[in-house]
Protein backbone atom coordinates (compact mmCIF):
# COMPACT_ATOMS: atom_id res chain seq x y z
CA UNK A 1 0.00 0.00 0.00
CA UNK A 2 2.76 2.44 0.92
CA UNK A 3 5.37 2.69 -1.77
CA UNK A 4 8.84 4.04 -1.04
CA UNK A 5 10.39 6.45 -3.50
CA UNK A 6 14.07 7.03 -2.84
CA UNK A 7 15.47 10.58 -2.72
CA UNK A 8 12.30 12.05 -4.12
CA UNK A 9 10.11 14.33 -2.07
CA UNK A 10 6.47 13.47 -2.53
CA UNK A 11 5.01 16.85 -1.76
CA UNK A 12 1.39 17.76 -1.12
CA UNK A 13 0.21 16.37 -4.45
CA UNK A 14 1.86 13.04 -3.65
CA UNK A 15 0.49 12.99 -0.14
CA UNK A 16 3.87 12.02 1.21
CA UNK A 17 6.20 12.67 4.11
CA UNK A 18 9.94 12.94 3.98
CA UNK A 19 11.92 10.66 6.28
CA UNK A 20 15.68 10.74 5.89
CA UNK A 21 16.73 10.01 2.33
CA UNK A 22 13.33 8.56 1.47
CA UNK A 23 9.90 9.96 0.91
CA UNK A 24 6.81 7.88 1.52
CA UNK A 25 3.81 8.47 -0.66
CA UNK A 26 0.38 7.02 -0.21
CA UNK A 27 -0.19 5.54 -3.62
CA UNK A 28 -3.15 3.30 -4.21
CA UNK A 29 -2.16 0.39 -6.40
CA UNK A 30 -4.95 -0.63 -8.81
CA UNK A 31 -4.22 -4.31 -8.15
CA UNK A 32 -4.75 -3.73 -4.42
CA UNK A 33 -8.08 -2.03 -5.04
CA UNK A 34 -9.66 -4.73 -7.14
CA UNK A 35 -7.82 -3.88 -10.36
CA UNK A 36 -10.27 -1.14 -11.28
CA UNK A 37 -7.57 1.12 -12.65
CA UNK A 38 -7.85 3.59 -9.80
CA UNK A 39 -4.16 3.94 -9.09
CA UNK A 40 -3.70 7.53 -7.95
CA UNK A 41 -1.92 9.30 -5.19
CA UNK A 42 -3.58 10.86 -2.20
CA UNK A 43 -7.22 10.14 -3.12
CA UNK A 44 -9.20 7.07 -2.28
CA UNK A 45 -12.42 8.19 -3.98
CA UNK A 46 -13.58 10.82 -6.41
CA UNK A 47 -16.37 13.12 -5.21
CA UNK A 48 -19.23 11.02 -6.57
CA UNK A 49 -17.85 7.86 -5.01
CA UNK A 50 -17.42 9.47 -1.61
CA UNK A 51 -21.01 10.77 -1.79
CA UNK A 52 -22.23 7.20 -2.32
CA UNK A 53 -20.12 5.81 0.53
CA UNK A 54 -21.33 8.48 2.96
CA UNK A 55 -24.93 8.02 1.83
CA UNK A 56 -24.65 4.24 2.34
CA UNK A 57 -23.22 4.68 5.84
CA UNK A 58 -25.96 7.17 6.75
CA UNK A 59 -28.57 4.75 5.36
CA UNK A 60 -27.15 2.03 7.62
CA UNK A 61 -27.81 4.28 10.63
CA UNK A 62 -28.16 8.03 11.25
CA UNK A 63 -24.74 9.60 11.75
CA UNK A 64 -22.90 12.86 12.10
CA UNK A 65 -19.71 13.82 10.26
CA UNK A 66 -17.26 12.59 12.86
CA UNK A 67 -19.04 9.20 12.96
CA UNK A 68 -18.65 8.90 9.19
CA UNK A 69 -14.92 9.62 9.32
CA UNK A 70 -14.39 7.09 12.12
CA UNK A 71 -16.51 4.41 10.41
CA UNK A 72 -14.49 4.68 7.19
CA UNK A 73 -11.28 4.57 9.21
CA UNK A 74 -12.55 1.45 11.02
CA UNK A 75 -13.55 -0.26 7.76
CA UNK A 76 -10.05 0.29 6.37
CA UNK A 77 -8.27 -0.81 9.52
CA UNK A 78 -6.90 2.70 9.98
CA UNK A 79 -5.37 2.83 6.49
CA UNK A 80 -7.65 5.64 5.28
CA UNK A 81 -9.76 8.34 6.87
CA UNK A 82 -11.26 11.13 4.77
CA UNK A 83 -10.56 14.64 5.99
CA UNK A 84 -13.29 16.76 7.60
CA UNK A 85 -12.66 19.28 4.81
CA UNK A 86 -14.02 16.72 2.34
CA UNK A 87 -16.65 14.98 4.47
CA UNK A 88 -18.58 17.99 5.78
CA UNK A 89 -19.07 19.70 2.38
CA UNK A 90 -20.16 16.33 0.96
CA UNK A 91 -22.73 15.96 3.75
CA UNK A 92 -24.01 19.46 2.93
CA UNK A 93 -24.26 18.49 -0.74
CA UNK A 94 -26.18 15.28 0.10
CA UNK A 95 -28.55 17.38 2.23
CA UNK A 96 -28.98 19.95 -0.56
CA UNK A 97 -29.73 17.09 -3.00
CA UNK A 98 -32.49 15.85 -0.66
CA UNK A 99 -30.77 12.47 -0.16
CA UNK A 100 -30.30 12.98 3.59
CA UNK A 101 -31.93 15.20 6.17
CA UNK A 102 -30.94 16.55 9.53
CA UNK A 103 -32.52 14.90 12.57
CA UNK A 104 -32.86 16.25 16.06
CA UNK A 105 -29.88 15.24 18.15
CA UNK A 106 -28.48 15.94 21.58
CA UNK A 107 -25.59 18.38 21.62
CA UNK A 108 -24.19 20.58 18.90
CA UNK A 109 -23.46 17.82 16.37
CA UNK A 110 -25.81 17.53 13.41
CA UNK A 111 -27.19 14.03 12.97
CA UNK A 112 -28.28 13.00 9.48
CA UNK A 113 -30.59 10.24 8.28
CA UNK A 114 -31.33 8.99 4.78
CA UNK A 115 -34.48 10.16 2.99
CA UNK A 116 -36.72 8.11 0.68
CA UNK A 117 -34.95 9.75 -2.26
CA UNK A 118 -31.61 8.72 -0.76
CA UNK A 119 -32.75 5.12 -0.35
CA UNK A 120 -33.96 5.08 -3.96
CA UNK A 121 -30.65 6.57 -5.15
CA UNK A 122 -28.73 3.83 -3.33
CA UNK A 123 -30.97 1.16 -4.85
CA UNK A 124 -30.32 2.54 -8.36
CA UNK A 125 -26.55 2.45 -7.77
CA UNK A 126 -26.47 -0.73 -5.64
CA UNK A 127 -23.75 -2.46 -7.67
CA UNK A 128 -21.46 0.57 -7.52
CA UNK A 129 -22.11 1.02 -3.78
CA UNK A 130 -21.27 -2.64 -3.16
CA UNK A 131 -17.98 -2.26 -5.08
CA UNK A 132 -17.07 0.89 -3.14
CA UNK A 133 -17.74 -0.74 0.22
CA UNK A 134 -15.72 -3.78 -0.90
CA UNK A 135 -12.85 -1.43 -1.74
CA UNK A 136 -12.89 -0.14 1.84
CA UNK A 137 -13.05 -3.57 3.43
CA UNK A 138 -10.37 -4.92 1.05
CA UNK A 139 -8.10 -2.10 2.13
CA UNK A 140 -8.76 -3.02 5.76
CA UNK A 141 -7.99 -6.69 5.07
CA UNK A 142 -4.77 -5.73 3.26
CA UNK A 143 -3.78 -3.54 6.18
CA UNK A 144 -4.39 -6.39 8.61
CA UNK A 145 -2.29 -8.80 6.49
CA UNK A 146 0.51 -6.23 6.30
CA UNK A 147 0.40 -5.62 10.04
CA UNK A 148 0.59 -9.34 10.86
CA UNK A 149 3.43 -9.73 8.36
CA UNK A 150 5.46 -7.11 10.24
CA UNK A 151 5.00 -9.05 13.51
CA UNK A 152 6.19 -12.23 11.79
CA UNK A 153 9.18 -10.35 10.38
CA UNK A 154 10.10 -9.01 13.82
CA UNK A 155 9.82 -12.48 15.37
CA UNK A 156 12.00 -13.87 12.60
CA UNK A 157 14.59 -11.17 13.25
CA UNK A 158 14.65 -12.06 16.95
CA UNK A 159 15.08 -15.77 16.19
CA UNK A 160 17.87 -15.06 13.70
CA UNK A 161 19.77 -12.80 16.11
CA UNK A 162 19.48 -15.41 18.87
CA UNK A 163 20.71 -18.20 16.60
CA UNK A 164 23.65 -16.08 15.44
CA UNK A 165 24.54 -15.06 18.99
CA UNK A 166 24.37 -18.62 20.29
CA UNK A 167 26.19 -19.90 17.20
CA UNK A 168 29.27 -17.77 17.93
CA UNK A 169 30.21 -19.98 20.80
CA UNK A 170 29.74 -20.26 24.51
CA UNK A 171 27.87 -17.46 26.25
CA UNK A 172 28.83 -16.53 29.75
CA UNK A 173 26.12 -16.89 32.37
CA UNK A 174 25.66 -13.15 32.83
CA UNK A 175 25.06 -12.52 29.09
CA UNK A 176 22.65 -15.44 28.91
CA UNK A 177 20.67 -14.06 31.87
CA UNK A 178 20.58 -10.61 30.21
CA UNK A 179 19.16 -12.10 26.99
CA UNK A 180 16.52 -14.07 28.90
CA UNK A 181 15.59 -10.97 30.93
CA UNK A 182 15.18 -8.88 27.75
CA UNK A 183 12.94 -11.50 26.14
CA UNK A 184 10.87 -11.91 29.33
CA UNK A 185 10.54 -8.13 29.67
CA UNK A 186 9.33 -7.78 26.07
CA UNK A 187 6.81 -10.61 26.58
CA UNK A 188 5.42 -8.96 29.71
CA UNK A 189 5.10 -5.56 27.99
CA UNK A 190 3.27 -7.12 25.04
CA UNK A 191 0.95 -9.01 27.40
CA UNK A 192 0.01 -5.71 29.11
CA UNK A 193 -0.91 -3.98 25.82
Amino acid sequence: MYHMHGNRHCGPRGGGRRWGPFAVSWEVDPAEMGGRGRGRRGRMFDGGELRLVLLKLIADQPRHGYDLIREIEDLTGGAYAPSPGIVYPTITLLDDMGLIEEQKADGAKKLFAVTEAGTAHLAERAEEVEALMARLTDLGAERQRTDSASVKRAMGNLGLVLMQRFGRGELDTETLHQIVALIDDAAQKIERL
